[in-house]
């Protein structure tokens, strides 16, 4: 099977897989990704799909890999992206049904919202020229569904194919001082329930949350994307994922930037 074929084949399985709601198993054989720009082009073809199928508009992007553990765990040595839709785009407090997922999982993140675009002509970024384009800095929920999936057939091809198994994100209010903060060096939480379930910094998404956005900025720029004004960018988690029941009550919490809530029904 040829390339040009088996890219929108990929796209499909994975689309359909997700709305009949099963269990991700991987790709059959034929249709599995030849390489890394392979695997970006099945996600742009799911993309497409998801926006035909009402998602919204890309409104936003994810970062995954961020952290040296979960990079050696899949084997590469950089992180991924995948896209978020504006339908999928929450303000906390949201309240969200469960059944609406396979297996939804949460990560306590710092999002940016951007002043500005960031072409490939501007390039290439670094964390002190993304910093200019930030408008806004908030505490964060990623949706994550990775449909209950046994991680040890996860191939990070794969992962880059199905959209980086964004489902969305929560976002809490915008804090208007954060240019005068540290933000690799403030303090984070997840809450479940009442109970504290992971704990970490600003800084462990590569070292500052501004270090993946200057990633991603290049790697879209490199293939032929960008960012764009008002885009949402989610820069990595800074506790490690958590799956969610129904009833659950979730929160991100970061010192001086504030929290993000949500409830799975």
């Amino acid at each position: 099977m040829s390339s040009t074929e088996r890219i929108p084949a990929a796209a499909q399985a994975l689309f359909d897989g997700a709305r009949q709601g099963e269990i991700l198993t991987g790709l059959p054989a034929a249709l599995q990704p030849a390489g890394m720009d392979e695997a970006y082009a099945v996600q742009q073809a799911l993309q497409a799909l998801w926006q035909q199928a009402g998602a919204g508009a890309i409104a936003g992007w994810k970062v995954a890999l961020t952290s040296p553990v979960m990079q050696e765990l899949l084997g590469v040595d950089q992180p991924c992206e995948g896209a978020i839709f504006a339908r999928r785009i929450h303000q906390s407090p949201a309240r969200l049904a469960h059944g609406d997922y396979v297996n939804p999982g949460v990560e306590s993140e710092i999002a940016v919202r951007l002043a500005r675009d960031l072409p490939a002509a501007q390039g290439p970024y670094d964390r002190g020229s993304v910093a200019d384009a930030v408008a806004e800095v908030m505490p964060a929920i990623e949706l994550v569904d990775d449909r209950a999936m046994d991680y040890g057939r996860i191939e990070p091809l794969l992962l880059i194919a199905d959209n980086a198994w964004n489902a969305g994100c929560v976002l809490g209010p915008a804090c208007p001082h954060w240019r005068e903060l540290d933000l690799a060096a403030l303090k984070g939480r997840m809450e479940i329930n009442g109970e504290v379930v992971g704990e970490g910094v600003g800084g462990d998404a590569l070292g500052h949350p501004f270090e993946p956005l200057a990633w991603l900025a290049n790697n879209l720029n490199a293939r032929g994307g960008q960012l764009n004004a008002g885009d949402v960018v989610m820069t990595g988690s800074i506790v490690a994922t958590k799956w969610l029941k129904p009833g659950d009550r979730m929160a991100t919490i970061i010192d001086e930037l504030g929290e993000a809530r949500l409830e799975l029904t």
